[in-house]
């Protein structure tokens, strides 16, 4: 499996909503980017670890990376391999062992950043889901397929709201494949 290393790039929140969040991740060289719907409180720990808030150095995640690193001999890292009823698929594997623990997707990222984790994606996976990256744009744009039911839902009655009826037919047929599973 070819696999593409992934590098945060910043966290943002999805207009129109008061409890989501999205984290954006692009390649290497920046030149295609993905996001990671998340909850509120995920993009909030986010943010802080952006502007390096000091009090993140005794917060959960980076005592337990500290740990882990001074303890054990143990190395990690972070792959997304699919996605699964509009999450992806993540797993935190054991380099050595291979071992593979199912983790959620904004949780993977935020380990990673406070435990300086590497986190990949599946080449084909890449391709099918992201976007070139901008550096400066105002927005990204969310792969429809990565957002839950109710955010489906909601931005469903936005488009017919709105009049968007070629949006409001996307979003439908996504409902419509999700609901043959």
């Amino acid at each position: 499996m070819s696999r593409i290393r992934l590098v945060f790039k910043g966290v943002s929140e999805i207009v129109g909503t008061d409890d989501l969040g999205v984290l954006v991740l692009t390649d290497e060289k920046e030149q295609r980017q993905i996001t990671v719907v998340c909850d509120k409180a995920m993009a909030v720990q986010a943010e802080l670890r952006v502007h390096r808030v000091p009090i993140t150095q005794i917060m959960l995640p980076e005592v337990l990376c500290k740990v882990l690193a001074n303890q054990t001999e143990l190395q990690l890292e972070i792959l997304i391999s699919g996605i699964d009823d509009g999450q992806y698929r993540v797993m935190l594997y054991n380099k050595d062992t291979l071992e593979p623990t199912l983790i959620r997707a904004g949780d993977a990222v935020l380990l990673s950043m406070a435990g300086n984790i590497p986190i990949y994606i599946d080449h084909d996976l890449m391709m099918r889901q992201s976007v070139p990256y901008k550096e400066d744009s105002r927005g990204v744009s969310l792969p429809v397929n990565t957002i839950s039911d109710e955010m489906l839902q909601a931005a469903l009655d936005k488009a017919v709201e709105d009049e968007n009826y070629e949006l409001a037919s996307h979003l439908r047929d996504e409902q419509l494949r999700r609901g043959k599973k």
